[in-house]
């Protein structure tokens, strides 16, 4: 953990002190760019960024969470992630990480504030209780809402990372006891990128850091203040079952044959076609799966009041932007009715084909009778 004392290094320069080699860091600068989905020519741009920009103060609190976004990215897939833009990063201030803790945590999280001013980052990871004066959520002696307004006053920008932070998650689920509210309806004169999911994707949380280190401006957000880079598909979009649906062929029970086979989860109450997110092409542990891949419905956690959105093993009868897709009965109805059509017609084509063939042979018999007899 850096000191607010030290000359704060580059991005780069942590990243060679720590082991890495110019070329490790050109790798890291093309995986960052791929996951932002940007053109392989801005990889450029990225390395040169990292290499003159200094490293940004960051204080990451935590309110009503589990510690899952944390934990989602010192697990990303690239191990540059962990060591340099998470520990490295300088993370002046974070409950979680951080080795100091107490009068001297806090010391640390106040003297950033002041000496970075309108420079540092505020990461938020989780939501804010306003219920019962704030006392659901009490840190160093102040209340989350208390603790945030402070840190969000002289913040360059704010993160909401998480469900939590960013739609209020399970704590606000009917009937919200504690009132969890989530930090853009309780800050409005600041930027925020919300980074929702439960938790996020290590690769997601990087890129959008990466992004604002880079390029020194959030990344382009869609109507609810989300990167477009991540957010702008649905987890059915990119689904690797989304042939099935559209065949209509479902999944009837998790344990049945269809299912095994790969079938369609959206009968079992599969999320994945009201829900925006990259699972499906970043996916989780290093590449290798997302919840669907390993068998079991999206429960659009990225989505505000997912916990209220109807239960979860229940398939939703209104699925917004699939009017012109209809349901699944309809497309099963459809699908059955196109393949029996193309069946009638394969059948009604064969059987001229043949009657054609058989007339032709019977003409050919005729003649040749002819040819004999003369």
């Amino acid at each position: 953990m850096s000191t607010n004392n030290e000359k704060r290094k580059t991005y780069y320069e942590s990243i060679i002190k720590q082991g890495y080699s110019r070329r490790d860091f050109m790798k890291f600068s093309t995986y960052m760019a791929a996951f932002m989905g940007l053109e392989s020519s801005m990889v450029g741009q990225i390395a040169q960024s990292l290499e003159n920009t200094p490293r940004m103060p960051v204080i990451w609190e935590h309110y009503q969470e589990c510690t899952c976004c944390s934990e989602s990215f010192i697990r990303s897939d690239h191990p540059i992630v962990a060591d340099i833009i998470l520990d490295r990063i300088s993370l002046d201030y974070t409950l979680t990480l951080m080795a100091a803790s107490g009068h001297q945590a806090e010391a640390a999280k106040q003297e950033t504030m002041k000496k970075y001013k309108g420079e540092y980052i505020l990461c938020v990871e989780g939501s804010i209780p306003l219920g019962d004066d704030g006392n659901y959520c009490c840190i160093a002696g102040k209340t989350a809402k208390e603790s945030f307004l402070e840190a969000a006053e002289g913040a360059k920008a704010i993160i909401a990372w998480g469900s939590c932070a960013s739609n209020g998650c399970v704590q606000a689920a009917k009937p919200n006891p504690t009132e969890a509210t989530p930090i853009h309806k309780i800050v409005k004169n600041k930027p925020i990128i919300r980074v929702p999911g439960c938790p996020p994707i290590g690769e997601v949380m990087a890129g959008v850091i990466v992004h604002v280190v880079a390029f020194g401006r959030l990344p382009e957000l869609d109507r609810l203040g989300r990167p477009k880079a991540f957010y702008a598909k649905r987890v059915h979009d990119s689904c690797y079952r989304r042939p099935y649906y559209d065949a209509g062929l479902f999944a009837e029970t998790f344990d049945d044959k269809n299912a095994k086979d790969g079938y369609c989860l959206y009968k079992l109450g599969c999320k994945g076609p009201m829900t925006y997110n990259s699972c499906g092409t970043i996916k989780w542990n290093n590449g290798v799966s997302y919840p669907i891949q390993s068998g079991h419905g999206c429960i659009g956690c990225s989505e505000a009041n997912f916990w209220d959105n109807g239960p979860f093993y229940e398939r939703a009868t209104k699925v917004p932007g699939l009017t012109e897709e209809g349901l699944a009965d309809d497309i099963g109805k459809v699908a059955a009715g196109v393949l029996a059509g193309g069946l009638a017609v394969h059948a009604v084509a064969a059987n001229i084909s043949k009657r054609k063939e058989l007339m032709s042979r019977i003409n050919r018999g005729k003649s040749n009778e002819k040819n004999i007899d003369s």
